[in-house]
């Protein structure tokens, strides 16, 4: 159909329709889309901080970049399910807990990066994915080639702004963060009111087992206007 990735996401039950509905683990699966694609990149919207060890995690992900050419994204975030924890005997804690852990995580998963043998392919793209303005936008700014975030337009500039607070407040151009936004609705009407905010990577959520495409397929139609009248 012309996706640019394929994003799977690392929970261990569904999160819509049956709770107790068919399902796979993430990054098992992520090694398998490695294999059977051959253009687009892939990853996970989002991996969970708390599931692996920072060190393990960086090495599956160096892994799957080689068994994918290159084409892996690492996208990670701090954990929102408490029924996957309690599922799978891991701590849930608190919301800063878990933030306060990837922030410990972040530099162990870039300093294992850094050190593995063979190195990866290239330098694996870090997607974090949320909205908080305290502690995981700031993070972010320190750590991320991507941003992705939910909520409606007005809401995504809100965090922009925030970001680029964060972004001031260290030293880094925002402009080096790629800002992604879940697209719901119309394109034609939503897409250029999240273009105005610098969104230039858009996600089209789809569930299976009956996978519904009309979205998807209205969405990558307008993608292919933009781009036509760009040229």
């Amino acid at each position: 159909m012309g996706v640019d990735i394929l994003f799977n996401w690392d929970h261990f039950y569904p999160l819509f329709g049956s709770p107790e509905g068919k399902h796979f683990e993430c990054w098992t699966m992520l090694g398998a889309w490695a294999e059977a694609t051959e253009r687009v990149e892939i990853g996970a919207l989002v991996t969970c901080d708390s599931y692996r060890n920072p060190e393990l995690l960086a090495d599956m992900a160096r892994t799957v970049d080689h068994i994918s050419g290159g084409r892996l994204i690492l996208g990670i975030g701090s954990g929102i399910a408490e029924r996957d924890y309690v599922g799978y005997g891991y701590e849930f804690g608190t919301a800063t807990d878990r933030l306060d852990n990837l922030a410990r995580d972040l530099p162990r998963i870039e300093t294992r990066l850094a050190a593995l043998n063979p190195a990866p392919t290239r330098k694996i793209p870090v997607l974090i994915g949320g909205g908080g303005e305290r502690k995981t936008l700031r993070l972010v700014a320190l750590h991320a080639d991507i941003w992705h975030g939910f909520g409606d337009p007005a809401t995504i500039g809100h965090k922009v702004s925030v970001l680029e607070r964060h972004c001031a407040d260290l030293g880094r151009d925002p402009a080096e963060i790629v800002r992604a936004a879940a697209l719901h609705g119309d394109p034609d009407e939503i897409g250029p009111q999240l273009l105005a905010h610098d969104v230039t990577l858009f996600t089209v959520h789809v569930s299976g087992p009956d996978y519904d495409l009309g979205q998807l397929r209205k969405c990558i139609a307008w993608r292919d206007r933009q781009n036509a009248n760009s040229d």
